[in-house]
């Protein structure tokens, strides 16, 4: 891994193949992500945005071009590969939550620990020093069906966080979630980021990307431009 980027696009290109048709979504994107950094993504439907986010999420492979995270070229590893990078590297946010309805708030916090085969006492006071950290410390014990949606976002970002990801990867985290809600997810966001996770968010809303310190812009499965905080 270089200085550059703990996330490096190098002339990135995805086709899918779609009733004969090639359809690239991704059109020769070279890019860096700094360790560190907070990115939020736009780009109109069909501009590459849920593409390049599978790719940074090693869920995907690129067709053509290197997509290197921490120095690993994705597109070389094989899918046992890929799943080790998403568990000790990764964290992902999604606008539905994807929590689990049958577990609880500890369980659902613990899931990706149990993957990395922790033992159980460990893994428990991780979920709730997690849980403690986003607010939810009185809520292990309930379940999904139970919070707002504000909370179980809580809950899926304390998920996300349980392997101490370098990356958080967020899908329109707040997209379902009104305004005030939405505000204090990504002030919890901003915190993490302050913390040192990197942080790539895509979101349809200006207002939303905004508060990144760098935003990048798609169109057509290319970058259209790159803005930078003052």
């Amino acid at each position: 891994m270089t200085e550059a980027g703990i996330i490096s696009l190098r002339n990135v290109r995805k086709t899918y193949h779609l009733g004969g048709e090639a359809i690239e979504a991704l059109a020769g994107v070279s890019l860096d992500f700094a360790a560190g950094s907070f990115w939020s993504v736009m780009g109109p439907s069909g501009s590459g945005k849920s593409t390049m986010l599978n790719l940074l999420g090693c869920l995907d492979r690129p067709t053509s071009g290197s997509a290197l995270l921490k120095g690993q070229d994705i597109g070389l590893l094989d899918d046992d590969g890929l799943s080790a990078l998403r568990l000790n590297h990764l964290g992902f946010v999604f606008q539905s939550f994807n929590l689990i309805a049958q577990l609880t708030v500890q369980e659902n916090i613990e899931l990706p620990l149990f993957y990395l085969g922790w033992e159980a006492a460990e893994s428990a006071a991780r979920a709730i020093e997690l849980a403690e950290r986003v607010g939810l410390g009185p809520r292990l014990c309930h379940r999904p069906r139970e919070l707002s949606g504000g909370q179980q976002q809580r809950v899926a970002i304390a998920r996300a966080l349980a392997n101490d990801p370098a990356i958080l990867l967020a899908d329109e985290p707040t997209g379902n979630l009104d305004s005030a809600t939405g505000e204090q997810i990504l002030a919890l966001l901003q915190q993490l980021n302050e913390q040192g996770k990197t942080i790539i968010m895509v979101t349809h809303d200006p207002e939303i990307s905004a508060r990144a310190g760098h935003r990048l812009h798609l169109r057509d499965g290319r970058i259209d431009r790159i803005e930078e905080a003052s």
